[in-house]
């Protein structure tokens, strides 16, 4: 039986992440379902903003390389995604820009994403834990061919919701946000069986 590999991340560059801790959260419950986690920071990925010029001019960034790779060596994707201004970030919107593009004409469209499956969660300082932001996320991924789980945790008041160690105060909030990564799990379990 193949072993569920799950790329998590959060959708935001700031060092200290709200959203990124949210996807460590998420990612426990993965690995205690038996899966294998690969927790990344969008800030590891410096990626220029996407610009088909450059693209045709230089080709793919090393690092959009290294990103679409990790895309592709995993079945299933854990996103914390925050909110800005009722969206996703830029920074999550260029990544995934980068990723979707192929890298020879041989290539399958969409191949790093084609298949997946996900689960997607948000913390944000305002009062709907970044829902709206989520419903952007979710359409996007779906029409990428991503396989996006229903199950969604919103954390409102993130900056008062965290401990100093990046765990969630709320007991009961952090085993619905690992349950999330449970949830994946199991789902590319039965997918792999």
């Amino acid at each position: 039986m193949t072993t569920p590999r799950i790329l998590a991340f959060g959708g935001s560059l700031r060092r200290d992440s709200f959203n990124q801790k949210l996807a460590a959260v998420a990612a426990a419950g993965a690995r205690a379902a038996g899966a294998e986690v690969r927790l990344i920071a969008l800030r590891d990925f410096p990626l220029p903003v996407f610009d088909q010029d450059l693209e045709e001019a230089a080709g793919m960034p090393a690092a959009a390389k290294q990103l679409k790779q990790l895309f592709r060596e995993h079945h299933g994707l854990l996103i914390a995604a925050p909110e800005y201004n009722s969206s996703l970030t830029a920074a999550l919107k260029n990544a995934i820009d980068w990723v979707s593009r192929a890298e020879s004409d041989d290539e399958r469209a969409l191949a790093a994403f084609t298949g997946k499956t996900a689960v997607l969660c948000a913390a944000s300082p305002g009062a709907l834990g970044g829902l709206r932001g989520l419903v952007h996320v979710r359409a996007m991924l779906g029409n990428l061919g991503v396989t996006v789980l229903p199950e969604q945790v919103a954390v409102s008041k993130a900056d008062e919701a965290f401990k100093a160690d990046g765990s969630l105060a709320d007991e009961k909030q952090a085993a619905r946000v690992q349950k999330l990564g449970t949830q994946l799990a199991h789902h590319l379990a039965k997918l792999l069986a």
